[in-house]
């Protein structure tokens, strides 16, 4: 069992190396989209267009060997363009209804500027984000696992947009925020991209060994003043606190037990500690926290409200 984890450990810190060798700096984003990969969550990505998501995605679908569609949404796009439709069949002497998959199946999803779509047509990945299945008409299909969406939307371009609800929002283990590149990284793209051999991607690891990657980490163990801990981050965000309108769901408990997991063995450990839960609580907490319009009017972040819960509840934890 330690041979096991020991020889997993390596293979995806692997994994990692070659995706970033088709990422140029975003090592941050790139890590943060492994821990969800591992901890079976769904991913939004936030940022600019052109920094490389859709890449990202490619070179993680051939990292891991796994098969991948890409959905641009955009204002015209229906549910059925997006989980399939039955389709009318005709043979000899009578004809029948034949379901015809749509994108969404597949290992891997880019949801291209999700908030581009109507609310009718974002909720067709509700069902196939939570429970892993479609259903049309009166048949539900499974989704070959392992199954991630990663969708991505702008956070500066809001004309023709539809924000996203929040028990969609939920439904995202992570939000992640795609920062523009520094100096030296935007050379090191300019020159992957214009003229230069682009890098070779190696297959590291198959979908059936992240299947049991994903059973190690959540048969890792979590010591109960960890676990407190996490309950009270997520429990902080109910009580009175001048910027939090609405607290986190208990699905932010959830996906911060299986994220701090997820952290703790790419760093090579097999507990979790204190500090993984506090690193994790911002992309899982970031999206599911509602601020009031005092927050909004002070310019205060989600960040900023967490960083101070993650303060306030941590100082006696090393007394």
């Amino acid at each position: 069992m330690t041979a096991d984890i020991e020889l997993y450990q390596k293979k995806i810190m692997e994994c990692e190396r070659e995706i970033g060798k088709g990422i140029i700096g975003q090592r941050e984003v790139i890590r943060q989209v492994m821990l969800a990969l591992l901890s079976g969550g769904n991913v939004l990505l936030e940022g600019m267009p052109g920094l490389g998501k859709t890449m990202l995605v490619r070179t993680i679908a051939r990292v891991f060997r796994l098969s991948f569609k890409r959905i641009q949404f955009t204002p015209d796009l229906m549910p059925g363009d997006v989980t399939g439709t039955n389709i009318m069949v005709k043979e000899e002497g009578h004809s029948s209804f034949r379901f015809e998959r749509g994108p969404v199946f597949a290992n891997l999803v880019l949801a291209d500027e999700i908030n581009r779509a109507t609310p009718k047509t974002q909720s067709a990945l509700l069902e196939a984000m939570q429970e892993h299945t479609v259903t049309v008409g009166n048949e539900s299909h499974r989704l070959e696992e392992p199954f991630f969406v990663l969708a991505t939307q702008n956070p500066i371009e809001q004309e023709g947009t539809y924000p996203l609800p929040e028990a969609q929002l939920d439904r995202f283990m992570f939000k992640v925020l795609v920062t523009f590149p520094g100096k030296e990284e935007l050379r090191g793209i300019v020159e992957m991209t214009e003229g230069q051999r682009a890098p070779e991607i190696c297959s590291v690891l198959s979908g059936e060994e992240l299947l049991d990657v994903r059973r190690l980490i959540a048969g890792m163990p979590i010591a109960d003043a960890v676990m407190d801990h996490i309950l009270e981050l997520v429990m902080a965000t109910h009580e009175a606190n001048p910027y939090i309108r609405e607290g986190a769901s208990p699905r932010a408990a959830q996906s911060l037990i299986r994220a701090s997991r997820a952290r703790a063995f790419m760093e090579g450990r097999l507990n979790v500690s204190f500090e993984d839960v506090q690193r994790m609580a911002y992309p899982v907490l970031r999206h599911r926290i509602l601020l009031n319009f005092d927050a909004v009017s002070e310019g205060i972040k989600e960040d900023t409200v967490i960083r101070r819960i993650i303060e306030a509840k941590g100082k006696n934890l090393y007394a």
